[in-house]
């Protein structure tokens, strides 16, 4: 079965190249080298592969209350009685959240934006979920928001329009400090370094 996907030619081997090669980190070499692998041997790679993402399709979603990745109403954290509801942390998506989690310190409930401001990419407050967080700020059960959004231009401008959103509602507003320079991303520290950033976080 298997076919050496860089040469073959075959249309349904470059269609599957070209939707693989689309995704996040994965360029066209990489995506040829996955093609290979599936193709090998008696195709159960395949089927396994199939099945792992119609599980996805029909099971994940998102969290009613943090929007965060979810088999079911609620996400994990949101299940969790032994978190501190008063302690709310703002991420920008869901990969940011497994990295504080991963950092094992943050106690606290999150809130998923699904994004960051660009105006220039027609991103503004109405595409992500700012109005559940503000409708979730002002239930008054926040006494802290720790805003953890990327530093980047855009991660910034985000963070400044969440602190505004907090203003009236939230007696303490804190920004991670990170020791890292701007353009970084948070799904991509370590553990220390998001340790050190969560610990040093300061008044926003």
């Amino acid at each position: 079965m298997y076919q050496d996907a860089t040469r073959s030619g075959l249309p349904s081997v470059d269609k599957a190249i070209l939707v693989l090669s689309r995704m996040p980190g994965i360029g066209r070499k990489s995506a040829q080298r996955m093609i290979q692998f599936l193709l090998r041997g008696d195709g159960s790679e395949i089927g396994q592969l199939l099945q792992a993402l119609d599980d996805l399709r029909q099971r994940v979603g998102v969290c009613v209350d943090c929007h965060n990745l979810a088999e079911g109403e609620r996400c994990w954290v949101c299940m969790d009685p032994l978190r501190n509801a008063s302690l709310l942390c703002v991420v920008e998506e869901p990969a940011d959240l497994l990295a504080m989690e991963k950092a094992n310190i943050f106690r606290g409930r999150y809130h998923v934006l699904g994004g960051r401001l660009n105006p220039l990419s027609g991103i503004g407050p109405e595409q992500l979920r700012m109005e559940s967080l503000r409708q979730r700020l002002q239930s008054g059960s926040v006494d802290e928001l720790v805003i953890a959004t990327n530093p980047t231009v855009e991660g910034e401008a985000t963070a400044h329009y969440v602190a505004q959103l907090a203003q009236t509602s939230v007696a303490r507003v804190t920004r991670l400090a990170y020791g890292l320079p701007m353009g970084g991303e948070l799904e991509y520290l370590d553990e220390s370094t998001l340790y050190q950033a969560l610990e040093g976080r300061r008044q926003f």
